[in-house]
């Protein structure tokens, strides 16, 4: 059968414009800037996430754990050699006795290998050592026995003046130290950390064989990474 033309001859002897009967698509509008928009805001929420995450497992051994500063206190040192030699040096051989206690219930500590003490006397090194390496175990109290040694030359005028404190049975020495350690939790190790402490201690005796009692400040320290 015959279909009619859609359209049929106007009386000017033209065709009628052409409608065209589908349907219209407008345009879209290209999509670049939303997609990097998209890309931003999932990485930020995945990085809140991970904030989040850390932020509540802190907390948690925040509370399980219940962690507190450790305290060290010296109880006496031990002189095997106080010599004063004539060229101005002394040499220096001295066990420090350390009361290191850990109060924690379930936070350990282990003190690594990399540690130096040095005690000084106005400023000039007396004598050297380290600090013992060992895992310092929940709620535990240790007598840590440091040795100190040394043979080092005193500016001048510190000799006599170190004789006569002395005399006085009151001699003033100041110990610094940095100790790395790593705090345990469980089979869990942190990463290394630096206490590093500045403490003055009174010595009131130093002849060879005898364990001089020890004054000393508050043990001020601090860490560091």
């Amino acid at each position: 059968m015959h279909r009619p033309p859609p359209y049929g001859m106007s009386n000017n002897g033209r065709y009628p414009p052409y409608h065209y009967g589908g349907e219209y698509y407008p345009s879209e509008r290209r999509r670049g800037g939303n997609v990097c928009v998209r890309c931003i805001c999932c990485f930020c929420c995945f990085l809140f996430f991970i904030i989040l995450v850390f932020a509540v497992l802190i907390l948690y051994m925040f509370l399980y754990y219940d962690p507190k500063c450790p305290t060290y206190k010296f109880e006496y040192m031990d002189v095997k050699e106080f010599k004063y030699n004539p060229d101005s040096s002394i040499n220096t051989d001295v066990i420090l006795t350390l009361r290191a206690n850990n109060p924690n219930k379930g936070v350990g500590l282990l003190y690594e290998e990399a540690s130096f003490i040095n005690v000084t006397y106005s400023d000039s090194l007396i004598c050297s050592g380290k600090f013992p390496s060992f895992h310092h175990g929940h709620r535990n109290v240790t007598m840590l026995q440091i040795a100190l040694k040394g043979k080092n030359q005193l500016r001048s005028g510190l000799n006599e003046s170190l004789k006569d404190d002395e005399r006085h049975d009151k001699i003033r020495l100041k110990l610094m130290a940095m100790v790395p350690f790593r705090l345990v939790f469980g089979n869990i190790k942190s990463r290394s950390l630096n206490m590093n402490a500045n403490v003055t201690l009174i010595v009131r005796d130093l002849k060879p064989g005898k364990k001089s009692v020890t004054e000393e400040g508050k043990i001020a320290y601090r860490l560091s990474y």
